[in-house]
């Protein structure tokens, strides 16, 4: 999957501001600079690179999983055995927080295997 350019120029340039923070590192220790100011540029561009990193994952997950419910939507006329925890999945989606979006993804896709499995039994070779 292919990272949209809005999401990946805007982590890029958090890396830039992080990378900014990191040579401000580097020039601080070798100017010997008092512990606490290394260690406030150190506790600053650690959250940033985790701010960056859950951006990205969090908008790839999000978006892996909008495409998973589509799809597995699209598979399920209605009556398939499962609208009902597609469903709910659909309606919780915007409200599902970074762990509840990987978990949720493995449960789409099981759902997704099992509209394939109720397709080729709607439609036998």
């Amino acid at each position: 999957m292919i990272i949209p350019k809005d999401i990946s120029q805007d982590v890029i340039n958090r890396l830039k501001g992080i990378n900014g923070q990191v040579n401000g590192l580097i020039r601080m220790l070798e100017n010997d600079e008092y512990p606490e100011k290394v260690l406030n540029q150190f506790k600053a561009a650690k959250s940033g690179l985790e701010k960056a990193h859950y951006l990205l994952l969090d908008e790839v997950y999000r978006k892996t999983l909008a495409i998973k419910i589509v799809e597995t939507m699209s598979a399920c006329p209605g009556n398939c055995g499962n609208q009902d925890n597609i469903e709910l999945i659909r309606k919780q989606f915007p409200s599902f927080s970074l762990s509840e979006l990987t978990l949720k993804i493995n449960e789409i896709s099981k759902l997704a295997k099992n509209m394939e499995a109720y397709q080729d039994n709607l439609n036998p070779l």
